[in-house]
């Protein structure tokens, strides 16, 4: 399986690390996390105070991504009409890492380090307790987002979303299901 292909891994079953090497530069890479409309193409749009301790809000509307395509039942309010969610910068430090909330009950942080032409992208999502009940449908989500991002980045046409993310989706489970009990 090539790199950019790999599962991310449990930490525990709270946190879950996808990493990724992404066509560079640095300042490339970080331009896609924190512009709104360039974020917009692979994964949310929405305004982003950029200072820690910035507001931020995350606009979720994955008919901008995934156009024509037809979402899982529980999942068609996220293809259209879309959903905002509201959260808080923890760490801003341009270029290399930026850190902010997650819903309510979990934080993202993308860690950027430059490989010669190329980007290592380290992604973590935890939880902000000791669980995190939806981690299979966030390292899913990431996975599948982070493919869009590729694709995006190398110019070459993403994949189908929805049904990556779907059979992701089976995947991440099962491997969650690997994990030693709590």
């Amino acid at each position: 399986m090539k790199t950019n292909e790999q599962y991310g891994s449990f930490q525990s079953r709270a946190e879950v690390r996808i990493v990724r090497t992404l066509p560079g530069p640095i300042e490339r890479i970080w331009d896609y996390l924190v512009d709104p409309d360039k974020r917009a193409r692979w994964f949310a749009g929405g305004p982003m105070e950029q200072k820690p301790g910035g507001k931020m809000e995350l606009f979720f509307r994955h008919e901008n991504i995934a156009p024509g395509e037809t979402p899982p039942e529980k999942m068609k309010h996220v293809q259209d009409p879309g959903f905002k969610m509201p959260g808080t910068i923890l760490r801003w430090e341009p270029p290399r890492v930026l850190s902010y909330t997650f819903d309510e009950d979990s934080e993202v942080t993308f860690e950027l380090t430059p490989q010669g032409r190329e980007v290592l992208l380290v992604l973590t999502h935890r939880a902000r307790g000791e669980d995190l009940p939806y981690i299979t449908g966030y390292a899913s989500g990431w996975h599948s987002h982070l493919t869009l991002l590729l694709a995006l980045l190398e110019g070459t046409p993403p994949p189908p979303f929805w049904a990556t993310h779907m059979k992701l989706r089976e995947d991440y489970d099962q491997l969650l299901a690997q994990l030693p009990p709590a």
